[in-house]
């Protein structure tokens, strides 16, 4: 027997730490976002996480887990259009606009499978969604399911959305199954509702999945399970390497935003909070100085915030924590 072989202690848990990436996590369905973050969190012993873009605990798929600093731009990793896998059940209709919902109304289904096709193209471009009372969108500052679970009524504000694409993948006696590409701000179960209105029998999402997001890289995403079987396989509980690796850099999940580059002497300025209004050595990408949204700003290819533009001056919006090392003295 090798003496040296370190034998895991599973009553032992490693501190907490630091660690920044994003981890691509394939959610499953039944748990809500919050405790699937907090199981993240546990398993790779991060000292901070945050999530963005949450699923309902029916839907799966991805749900982007930011560790440590990737936290603080997690607002910008859900910006991208997205793609879902959905299923709606014909004749049914619910007040929440999927399965966990109280049936409002049952109808004949009729010929609707035959009408289908064309029902599904008049929701192919820019239209306009009344978000599902059972949502997070805010009125007067209060979430909308809340006003749902007290009983009480409130005018939904409707939205303006892009649809790029639904493809039509399978269909049964009573349900049907689509791709659809969406702008951000889509709510899939209110797509199927209205599907369902148009075909006169109703429908709602009996399976919900997220499966791409534009600007997100196209890694694979990561099961709790196989992440925490890896964890268990280690014979050093402090060991992380494995389980690190599966986490995508902050600058390569921010690298799809239109880039300046600065000098390293007005990153130093920029990262103390001074705008910077001369901007002539700068290198842009995919933007120029009349760029008004968000840029990723690097110094010597290094990332080190976010920000924009403003009648031609460099704002910072948010920061990496101390991105230059002037803490330690590094910078020139």
């Amino acid at each position: 027997m090798n003496k040296d072989r370190i034998i895991p202690d599973k009553s032992r848990r490693a501190p907490k730490r630091d660690i920044d990436g994003v981890f691509l996590l394939d959610k499953p369905t039944g748990i809500s976002s919050a405790l699937a973050l907090t199981k993240v969190r546990g398993i790779f012993r991060a000292n901070k996480a945050g999530h963005t873009g949450s699923l309902d605990p029916l839907a799966s798929g991805l749900l982007p887990v930011c560790l440590g600093q990737a936290a603080k731009f997690s607002s910008y990793f859900l910006e991208g259009s997205k793609k879902y896998i959905a299923t709606g059940k014909l004749g049914i209709v619910t007040d929440s606009g999927d399965a966990e919902g109280n049936v409002l109304e049952e109808h004949e289904i009729g010929d609707a499978l035959s009408r289908l096709d064309e029902a599904i193209k008049k929701f192919v471009g820019d239209i306009t969604q009344v978000p599902p009372i059972y949502s997070a969108i805010k009125v007067d500052g209060k979430p909308l399911y809340k006003y749902a679970r007290a009983g009480k009524s409130v005018e939904v504000p409707s939205r303006e959305v892009t649809v790029f694409y639904i493809k039509l993948l399978d269909t049964t006696e009573d349900s049907f199954t689509i791709e659809v590409y969406c702008s951000k701000g889509t709510y899939i179960r209110t797509l199927v509702s209205d599907i369902g209105s148009e075909l006169g029998c109703g429908a709602h999402v009996t399976m919900l999945r997220r499966i791409e997001v534009d600007g997100l890289p196209k890694g694979e995403m990561h099961t709790l399970d196989s992440l925490q079987k890896l964890a268990d396989a280690r014979e050093d509980f402090t060991d992380f390497k494995d389980m690190d690796a599966m986490l995508i850099p902050i600058d390569e999940a921010m690298n799809y935003l239109p880039r300046i580059d600065i000098p390293y002497d007005m990153a130093v300025l920029l990262c103390q909070g001074q705008r910077q209004d001369n901007l002539s050595d700068c290198k842009f990408t995919d933007c120029d100085i009349s760029y008004k949204d968000t840029v990723q700003i690097r110094t010597n290819d290094m990332f080190i915030g976010v920000g924009h533009i403003q009648n031609g001056t460099l704002i910072s919006d948010r920061m990496m924590s101390d991105p230059l090392h002037t803490n330690k003295g590094l910078y020139k």
